[in-house]
């Protein structure tokens, strides 16, 4: 192990995961759909790169010069309850298909509530952390 210059269990988890890899786009490729696969990853890509990173690196920038306090407070919340809509979007819009109803048994209607009790949560625990470590007399950590 020594050629390799880390932990065994570092080599191990490489593997698995490259195993994972190798197994999930054997099953995008043995299911016919690769052009559907690529056009929604090509998409993804440029989308996240082009609108997305410009976004939220501007909204970023200007909490920043506004030294907003403890930023991080408000940053993740704000990427989970993102990454949640980024994920969900076509449910909590309800622009999802009556064959998602039929094959799932879920209404589409409780997707926008339950998103933004999740934001409202994520954001309210994130408060309370702040003001657990405030009160505690710890140094509450900052953003920059």
């Amino acid at each position: 192990m020594r050629a390799y210059g880390a932990n065994p269990l570092h080599l191990a988890a490489h593997l698995a995961v490259f195993g994972i890899s190798a197994f999930a786009i054997a099953q995008i490729l043995d299911g016919g759909v690769v052009t559907n696969f690529l056009i929604w990853f090509a998409g993804a890509a440029l989308l996240h790169d082009l609108v997305f990173l410009p976004l939220y690196s501007v909204f970023d920038r200007v909490a920043v010069h506004l030294r907003v306090p403890h930023i991080n407070y408000l940053r993740v919340p704000a990427l989970v309850s993102g990454l949640l809509l980024l994920v969900y979007f076509p449910l909590i819009l309800v622009r999802a298909d009556g064959n998602y109803v039929r094959s799932t048994g879920h209404h589409i209607e409780d997707y926008g509530r339950n998103w933004l009790l999740v934001t409202a949560a994520l954001f309210a625990g994130s408060a309370l952390l702040y003001l657990a470590r405030r009160i505690g007399g710890g140094r509450a950590p900052g953003g920059r």
